[in-house]
């Protein structure tokens, strides 16, 4: 049961105990975390000192998370160790980052990676140096190293009070529903089928190597929702579905979301449905890619300035552990920084970029870790899975970290619940300033429903807000013409994050990192084998 007011009702407690009745016991202890808000949020006030030391570098990288990351990488691979990465945070990964305990390692965002298409080459690539990807990183279907490939059960569905396998709603669903299950698969399986005259598909991951047949962007206009009621889709089991799948990868609602997004994130990949995962979540990709930047990370950096000039970019930075400045000067700039930040850090943006970034919105996201003395119990239906969803809750449900651990006897463990504020902007933001303990009763309120003893169980809750998680594939936003811009670049300047391909996805970011990156080193004038 969510309490308006902690204080209160831990207060009320002890006069429900002096009267008999049993109370429940206190909060969990834990930390309520995010990325560097305060840093970030010094942007709005111009006072940072001024800069006492130059240091100069044929490319400045803005930003560590996988964009930023994925640029480093590929120009080390290609010979240009000649730059700096600058990071906001302590340490880079971005939204791939993780935590550990004396239990597990658990990821503090994402947490897995679907089996790759075959037109995501840098990511595959990447597969391959880091070992998990067996044999050619081009064929058909490569093989993956099985202690990545996510072990059975791997997802299973809390509802009418029981556990079903696998995520379509199937309990009680009548004959009629079935059929229009089936006929969205279908139509699903012949999209991941088809090719245009160029041989490219509708919906292709990196999504720039999509079609570009018209009657397929037009897709993009609508919401998913909408496309599905025009289509005559009425299932109240698909609509949950495709629902719960955009708030899982977008942080949108179906009804908020582009109906070209939507279909994306089932028609894209070819991998039928497996995915990669680890304890930590994404962070081990974050690693193998930062191990190229090693020596060459500024973190706990803070860019708050700007300059492109006709031969070089200036960037000004504030050190935070150092209370200082410091300018660098760089032969050319990888911007792998979200979009939104442009109008306040660059000295002269230009109004194509204000007008790309005009409208954008992002979702937040909280993610919590809880510390369990032992597994949860299932009552009826399905065992344990790696996933675990809930059909009636806001929420998304939560991974097991020690899911893909080789023993025997079950013991302690770690679930990361998972939560997109989709009914809120990063800009409005109102349940995410919460304090832990509202969130922390949330959270124990929302697992109880299929685990009544969560409470009892959980010895620690640590909560991580994500203000600015993930931009949002708004209606009209990914063929609309907004992000050329930062498609294209500049001379001196390229765009790395997945902002600029309007969803944020892995194989996104690496490929906007990778493309920035391969362009900067033809403007340096170091050849280089291309990865896309």
């Amino acid at each position: 049961m969510r309490r308006r007011n902690f204080l209160a009702a831990t207060s009320g407690a002890a006069v429900l105990a002096a009267c008999g009745a049993k109370s429940a016991p206190p909060l969990p202890p834990g930390a309520l975390t995010g990325a560097s808000e305060v840093l970030g949020h010094r942007l709005r006030q111009p006072d940072f000192p001024a800069p006492t030391e130059t240091r100069r570098t044929s490319v400045a990288i803005v930003g560590g998370g996988i964009g930023g990351l994925s640029a480093a990488w590929k120009l080390a691979r290609s010979g240009c160790e000649d730059f700096l990465l600058l990071e906001l945070e302590g340490e880079t990964g971005g939204n791939s980052r993780a935590g550990k305990n004396e239990i597990s390692a658990y990821p503090l965002g994402a947490h897995y990676l679907p089996l790759p298409p075959r037109e995501a080459r840098a990511t595959r690539q990447l597969l391959a140096e880091l070992g998990v990807l067996q044999g050619d990183p081009d064929a058909a279907h490569p093989t993956y190293d099985e202690r990545y490939l996510c072990h059975a059960p791997q997802e299973r569905l809390y509802t009418n009070g029981y556990w079903q396998e696998g995520l379509w709603p199937t309990l009680g669903v009548p004959a009629a529903e079935r059929a229009q299950y089936a006929r969205f698969q279908e139509f699903i399986q012949e999209l991941r089928q088809r090719r245009d005259g160029a041989g490219r598909r509708p919906f292709a991951l990196p999504l720039a190597l999509s079609s570009r047949d018209p009657k397929m962007r037009a897709l993009d206009r609508m919401s998913m929702r909408d496309w599905l009621l025009g289509e005559g889709y009425t299932a109240p089991g698909l609509h949950w579905l495709t629902d719960y799948a955009c708030r899982d990868d977008y942080g949108s609602a179906a009804a908020q979301t582009s109906a070209w997004a939507g279909l994306h994130y089932f028609a894209c990949r070819d991998g039928e449905g497996q995915v990669l995962t680890a304890p930590e979540g994404n962070a081990w990709l974050a690693r193998g890619l930062a191990r190229a930047a090693t020596g060459r990370v500024q973190p706990s950096a803070l860019v708050f300035r700007v300059e492109q000039r006709k031969k070089d970019a200036v960037c000004d930075v504030y050190l935070a552990a150092e209370n200082r400045s410091i300018r660098v000067i760089a032969r050319e700039l990888i911007w792998a920084a979200p979009l939104f930040l442009i109008p306040h850090v660059f000295a002269a943006p230009r109004p194509e970029w204000l007008a790309a970034i005009r409208g954008a919105e992002y979702a937040p996201w909280v993610v919590a870790n809880l510390t369990l003395k032992a597994a949860p119990q299932t009552r009826a239906g399905q065992p344990l899975a790696w996933d675990n969803v809930l059909h009636d809750s806001a929420a998304l449900g939560y991974v097991v970290a020690t899911h893909q651990q080789l023993r025997y006897a079950p013991g302690p463990t770690v679930i990361t619940w998972y939560r997109a504020l989709h009914e809120e902007a990063a800009s409005r933001p109102r349940r995410l300033l919460n304090t832990r303990a509202a969130w922390a009763e949330e959270i124990l309120a929302d697992l109880s429903r299929p685990h009544p003893e969560i409470r009892e169980l959980t010895t620690r809750i640590d909560i991580n807000r994500h203000a600015h998680a993930m931009i949002r594939p708004l209606p009209g936003r990914l063929w609309g013409g907004t992000r050329g811009s930062f498609e294209l670049g500049r001379p001196g300047i390229q765009f790395a994050h997945a902002d600029v391909s309007g969803l944020s996805l892995f194989e996104e970011a690496n490929y906007r990192g990778v493309l920035a990156a391969e362009r900067t080193l033809a403007r340096l004038g170091v050849s280089y084998a291309s990865s896309l």
